[in-house]
């Protein structure tokens, strides 16, 4: 790509910028101020250590751009994209304010390549607490400016000014002012403030803060919202991929003369990739089924009954991710010393939408409208792979229905890019059910094995973690103890495959692996010493968020102590992700004869620190902890090496609203605070949280995911023979 060398108006030295150059960017969008966001500083970015471990970086210099128009609307330039998270909306509250004017004004653009400033995808949390405080910057500085053109324009100085609903006027003499739109009419500017404006204080908040229905509520509820998939453009054919029946196999013969005599069919074969074209889906889809093909196969000799003990034996290097004190002192120190050992298995994103994507040809140009939640890396991706410079390659991203992660990477926006350019006809490729769960990129399953220690009073004197396949975010120690250690497992550099198909980030990647055996452990060691869960817990810790958010949702569920089991059916775990702490409480009713657990109720506390907009974070609660009963219950992917046998829900189970408890939220007040992560965390503790109260009802222990009527059952009869 052309690169234009701009000055870094934070430093003395010029600094190349990647994207869309201004004078394009002008000829697109016509006239108003545009202020360009401050570069954000490399690995200073929040998430930008994430990424330099998957060997990506942050562009030397990264330009937002915000948007004011002679209408007075305000538009907000993201690279993230929307799927159901209500960043659309808390985005915009957060710009209203620092600019002082409605939200009905603002308009948020997100996931498109030619508009929008590069973005390594929206994950972990990342928008609000990441992108979120640097719009506000932007925000604050673009405010700043108006200002400063106000002044000159009325003829007073700035400090004799206010800005209230996008009016700026003279604070001594109310019918001297100026607004937005005429500041900006048939005007473009740039320009930078040399002291730059602090951002609103929280005490000033007239939309931060303060509950918004989502933006797009009303598109999505009357099916108006366009996701990939409802797009049509002149032209348009749809394709049909031959796919193996297994990730073990690779094609050694092809025959498509039957579907080549299909009237209007195309096909496209090159390499691998075989694939029928038609202007009607229906006649694809009989087109593909009438190739026949031919399969070898090498299978790995595993399957979902023997991964936990193949992942034990596989070949591992044992990395040591924290150590505190001495674990040899700490197992003197113990009066009793419990081991255990959680398994938890391999998961489906199932989101709603399936991967979809539309590619168009137009002379030496790729545009490329997906269901991703990487529009850039998809960028360069496509840029790379079939040969584009990056500027003739653009990714729009409409409405996402739904990612938890699985949509991170992009296998049908790269096939429908490749077809289109090989058949020189816009593609539309969407993925069957079947196809979605067999290239899902699944939550990896793990197995943790955990070694810990109380003395006479409760506390906790060691802690010896070892979590093999599923990585560390969540498998910090939490409590406070004096000798810990944390052991993670991973492949060898040059060691033979773990999983036989690909394994990627689910809501709150494995820290709801970690936590499920964190808070299940906790809860063993303080049964053994008949202390009630949430005193030991309270015990145990000096983390102050954690507390406060222990002691918050046991107000809000009514808790009243007692010592488990103690045959009530109720459960405590807490836990954090993405900067935010939660906690839960839990009631269950377990049937003894059948092992079928109802939740009658949940409880759950956050701290996320200044919490953008409370109906949308409660919605995100919410969400989670009913996603959260999914992998708890039935969420389970069987398999044989290679070959998926869940390709539908038929088999695959989700909640269903029959599941659903009576769920109650708390969100801490801390508009003192940094914005946090609100999109996962409060799934992380579910598994345990259900798994305590079972335990508090039946006395009987569940160490494996998902627990089944079946697993339930046989807990309980171990439990009760282990009594005789």
């Amino acid at each position: 790509m052309k690169k234009q060398t701009v000055k870094n108006q934070d430093s003395d030295q010029n600094t190349e910028r990647r994207g869309m150059e201004r004078r394009d960017f002008f000829k697109l969008l016509g006239g108003g101020i545009f202020i360009f966001l401050r570069p954000w500083r490399g690995l200073d970015l929040p998430g930008a250590p994430a990424l330099a471990e998957q060997g990506r970086s942050l562009p030397k210099d990264y330009n937002a751009f915000l948007r004011i128009a002679e209408d007075g609307t305000v538009s907000c330039y993201s690279g993230k994209i929307e799927m159901g998270q209500g960043i659309i909306t808390s985005l915009a509250q957060e710009m209203a304010d620092e600019l002082n004017v409605s939200v009905e004004k603002v308009k948020v653009i997100l996931g498109d390549t030619d508009l929008c400033p590069w973005d390594g995808g929206t994950w972990g949390s990342m928008t609000t607490r990441g992108f979120g405080p640097n719009m506000r910057a932007a925000a604050a500085e673009a405010r700043g400016v108006l200002l400063d053109l106000a002044s000159k324009q009325l003829g007073v100085p700035v400090s004799q000014l206010e800005v209230k609903d996008g009016i700026v006027s003279d604070t001594k003499n109310a019918k001297n002012s100026v607004s937005y739109s005429q500041l900006t009419k048939g005007k473009k500017i740039e320009k930078f403030l040399d002291v730059k404006p602090a951002v609103m204080d929280p005490g000033k908040f007239r939309n931060i803060g303060k509950s918004f229905n989502h933006s797009d509520a009303n598109l999505k509820v009357t099916g108006a919202a366009k996701y990939t998939g409802d797009l049509k453009i002149p032209g348009m054919v749809f394709a049909r991929i031959l796919r193996p029946p297994s990730h073990g196999a690779k094609i050694t013969s092809v025959d498509y003369s039957a579907a080549e005599k299909i009237e209007g069919v195309k096909v496209v074969h090159d390499g691998d990739l075989v694939a029928v074209l038609h202007e009607n889906k229906d006649i694809a889809d009989v087109a593909i089924s009438k190739i026949k093909a031919e399969y070898s196969f090498n299978e790995m000799p595993v399957n979902d009954k023997t991964v936990f003990e193949w992942m034990l034996k596989a070949d591992s290097k044992a990395n040591v991710a924290r150590t505190k004190g001495d674990l040899e002192e700490g197992r003197k120190s113990s009066e009793k010393v419990f081991e255990s050992e959680f398994h938890d298995p391999y998961l489906a994103h199932a989101p709603m939408e399936t991967h979809s994507a539309l590619a168009q040809l137009e002379g030496d140009k790729m545009t490329v409208w997906a269901s991703t939640q990487t529009p850039f890396p998809l960028q360069d991706a496509i840029a790379r792979d079939l040969g584009f410079p990056l500027e003739k390659v653009r990714i729009i991203t409409p409405f996402v229905g739904g990612g938890f992660g699985g949509k991170s990477s992009n296998p049908q926006a790269m096939e429908a890019a490749k077809l289109a350019k090989l058949s020189g006809k816009p593609v539309m490729l969407v993925f069957t059910r079947d196809e979605e769960f067999f290239y899902d990129n699944f939550h990896s399953a793990a197995v943790i094995k955990i070694k810990s220690g109380i003395d006479n009073s409760g506390l906790i004197k060691f802690w010896d973690y070892h979590v093999y396949f599923a990585g560390t975010r969540g498998a910090e120690t939490f409590y406070d103890v004096p000798n810990a250690k944390t052991t993670d497992y991973s492949r060898n550099r040059d060691g033979a495959p773990v999983h036989p198909f690909n394994t990627g980030p689910w809501r709150a990647p494995n820290a709801n692996t970690n936590t499920f055996a964190r808070e299940v452990q906790i809860d063993i060691m303080a049964s053994a010493a008949g202390i009630d869960p949430l005193e030991f817990r309270l015990k145990n810790l000096k983390d102050e968020k954690a507390i406060s958010c222990l002691k918050a949702v046991a107000e809000k569920f009514g808790y009243v102590a007692g010592k488990s089991p103690g045959g009530r059916g109720i459960g405590v775990a807490c836990g954090s992700d993405a900067g935010t702490t939660v906690a839960h409480m839990a009631e269950v009713k377990v049937d003894k004869t059948t092992g079928k657990v109802q939740v009658i109720r949940i409880a759950c506390a956050q701290d996320m620190g200044l919490c953008i907009n409370p109906e949308g974070a409660t919605i995100q609660m919410e969400g989670c902890i009913t996603m959260g009963l999914g992998y708890t219950f039935a969420e389970e992917l069987f398999f044989d090496g290679g070959n998926i046998r869940d390709r539908g829900f038929d088999t695959y189970q989700i909640p269903r609203f029959s599941w659903l408890p009576k769920i109650d939220t708390v969100i801490l007040d801390r508009k003192d605070k940094a914005p946090q992560g609100g999109g996962e965390p409060a799934i992380v503790a579910i598994g345990a949280v259900v798994a305590n109260a079972i335990f508090d009802a039946t006395g009987a222990r569940l160490y494996r995911m998902p627990m089944t009527p079946a697993r339930v059952l046989d807990a309980i009869k171990k439990a009760e023979g282990s009594k005789q």
